[in-house]
């Protein structure tokens, strides 16, 4: 498993019976997570600003509203605010994965156009920006791209080559391959399920095979990586499976881990979803 370590902004405190009590810089929220299914006895929470609280009939809210705030990732900056679903803007375990995406766009020292599916807010999209990329941000919802817009303007990168649509991102996938269109890496980062920008349902089982088999037709000559993060339960096997069948290139190194984040008061660490990666030599 790969372990965020340096995300000095944020940390989980402590979790039990299902939820997680975190620090977001000077944010203080207790918020649910799934895989907690392990009793603490030494559980506490001291200073909090806010409790999202499950709702029988699906859903929930939180107890209180905070100011927005802030948090910092080496020099990647993120706008943040709670969301309806429990959410505040950022994954930090993808930490992990920005720090992959840079080291490799910098080692190229070529031109790398990025295409990122499924973008949400900007992470992976800053990420690869600021070391020199161009970028194709897709996402259906507009509210979406309309706050990754706040952290590229926040990060002092809205001068550079980003283009943000707003789209279905199989559909997108399909127009530009009509187009001709190439990218020398793809990332993606799909929900288990969602709708598109004209009411498109987006099904993980049953289409991240196709997505993933048209986006080999996007690859450019000379691909540096191909990225897709999971958070939906997925094994890695089922990651690994379907990245071999759709590869369709020559001297590849595929690879697949879990990525976590550690518990600051019993050092558990938490999984927090399934990366599977191909670098291209």
């Amino acid at each position: 498993m790969e372990i965020v370590n340096d995300f000095y902004d944020y940390e989980i405190i402590d979790a039990n019976l299902g939820m997680k009590y975190e620090r977001w810089n000077n944010t203080y929220l207790l918020r649910p997570d799934p895989l907690i299914i392990w009793e603490n006895k030494d559980f506490k929470v001291d200073k909090l600003d806010a409790t999202y609280i499950r709702s029988n009939k699906g859903g929930g809210y939180w107890d209180k509203e905070t100011k927005n705030f802030m948090v910092t990732y080496h020099d990647m900056k993120f706008n943040l605010k709670q969301m309806g679903f429990k959410h505040t803007g950022l994954f930090p375990e993808q930490a992990v994965n920005w720090n992959i995406m840079r080291d490799l766009i910098k080692k190229a020292n070529r031109e790398i156009k990025v295409l990122n599916l499924f973008a949400y807010t900007g992470g992976a999209t800053v990420a690869c920006l600021k070391e020199g990329a161009s970028v194709v941000h897709v996402d259906s919802s507009r509210g979406m791209v309309d706050w990754a817009k706040e952290n590229i303007k926040l990060n002092k990168l809205d001068d550079k080559n980003i283009r943000y649509i707003i789209d279905d991102c199989i559909k997108f996938v399909k127009r530009e391959i009509r187009r001709g269109n190439k990218y020398d890496s793809i990332i993606m980062d799909p929900p288990s399920y969602g709708k598109g920008a004209n009411g498109e349902i987006w099904s993980l089982e049953k289409n991240l095979f196709e997505l993933v088999s048209l986006c080999q037709e996007l690859l450019s000559d000379k691909p540096l990586f191909f990225m897709i993060n999971s958070y939906s339960g997925l094994s890695p096997t089922i990651i690994e499976n379907i990245l071999k069948l759709t590869n369709k290139h020559n001297n590849v190194n595929i690879t697949v881990a879990e990525i976590g984040l550690p518990i600051t008061n019993n050092n558990l660490i938490l999984p927090c979803g399934i990366r599977g990666l191909i670098t291209y030599e």
